[in-house]
């Protein structure tokens, strides 16, 4: 007896049997079809099969499903990725088929294990990976190779899924990506579970709504608890963002004398500007402004007027001494003092409070 009739003797009631098993033996696809869903119907049709019958109806429908063509298996899919007791052998299969069988298998099958996931996301497209980043829960291990190879696209699924788990590694990665692609901002900041250190670091490139909610999402914290995990993203990026200067010592010592003396003024920073001091320049600006040496020097680099107005602002300097700051910034830019007062009207409606 083949297979195939194993499986009918044993989960299909003895009426059919001879129907079904004339049926296996047809070569025509339409009588295949018909077989194909006259199993599961009987699969669906049952309150329960024991662990052996499961199996056999998996392997069978498995066996008939890759024979049949795609739209067969795509209802094939859409009838199985719902049920908590499909035969994994048969979602198994579908899960690794063309996204348009396999997407609602991906999105929604119980049946699937970690490891079939991770199969699946380490080779195929980036449909069946944001297929995978729309689960109702997504483990770190998958999330950890969706972040690897998945395009942004993708990797903003994942993000704006809260029942994806990120580890430590892929948060991080994801945020450097995330500054990198303004697309990505909102999905990174209104990530519910980012790491408190790496959401501040997402402040000086996002927009003015999003720098807001990173605030409010500061207020509502522990104070001691968000200055201790800013402690510990300030000293991973320092460590990520490589060396200091080869001047910084002996101008951080020379900075911090004029700081005890009450000398440090912005005046002092323009000065360090007009003779070319780069690096007291921002070893003073993030003294006077509070922030890092290194988040200074971000900002500098990037040409960032809108993060520079909030630092000075900060550091209640007034609107010339920042307009000054702003035209050294861009250099030689195209039109460094247009770019610059309108930059410099927005300065002034900007509160120290905000």
């Amino acid at each position: 007896m083949s297979d195939t009739s194993m499986v009918e003797t044993a989960v299909v009631s003895a009426s059919r049997l001879p129907d079904l098993i004339a049926l296996a033996g047809e070569e025509s696809s339409d009588k295949r079809r018909l077989l194909l869903r006259e199993l599961t119907s009987h699969f669906f049709g049952a309150p329960e099969h024991s662990p052996s019958e499961t199996a056999l109806y998996g392997a069978v429908l498995a066996k008939l499903s890759a024979e049949m063509e795609q739209a067969v298996r795509v209802e094939l899919a859409a009838r199985f990725a719902p049920a908590a007791n499909a035969p994994h052998s048969l979602i198994r299969r579908l899960a690794d088929d063309e996204l348009e069988v396999s997407e609602p298998v991906l999105r929604a099958s119980a049946v699937l294990t970690e490891d079939d996931l991770m199969q699946v996301v380490r080779r195929r497209s980036q449909g069946h990976l944001r297929a995978v980043s729309g689960r109702a829960v997504v483990s770190e291990a998958v999330s950890d190779i969706i972040v690897e190879r998945g395009d942004d696209d993708t990797l903003g699924a994942l993000l704006r899924n809260d029942g994806a788990r990120l580890s430590r590694a892929a948060s991080e990665t994801a945020v450097e990506r995330a500054k990198a692609n303004p697309a990505l901002h909102a999905a990174t900041i209104e990530r519910q579970s980012l790491p408190v250190d790496l959401l501040n670091e997402m402040y000086f490139v996002v927009e003015a709504r999003l720098r807001h909610q990173i605030l409010e999402q500061n207020a509502r914290m522990d104070p001691e608890l968000l200055e201790a995990a800013l402690a510990a993203g300030r000293t991973r990026v320092a460590t990520d963002d490589g060396a200091l200067p080869a001047d910084y010592a002996e101008n951080l010592a020379y900075v911090n004398e004029l700081h005890a003396a009450g000398q440090l003024t912005p005046q002092v920073l323009i000065r360090f500007l007009r003779s070319n001091g780069r690096t007291p320049f921002l070893i003073a600006l993030s003294k006077l402004a509070d922030i890092d040496f290194h988040t200074a020097r971000g900002i500098v680099e990037r040409k960032d007027l809108d993060a520079l107005s909030v630092v000075c602002k900060a550091a209640d300097m007034d609107r010339a001494v920042y307009l000054t700051y702003a035209v050294a910034v861009l250099g030689s830019e195209d039109n460094p003092m247009g770019k610059a007062a309108a930059y410099g009207r927005m300065y002034g409606e900007l509160t120290r409070d905000a």
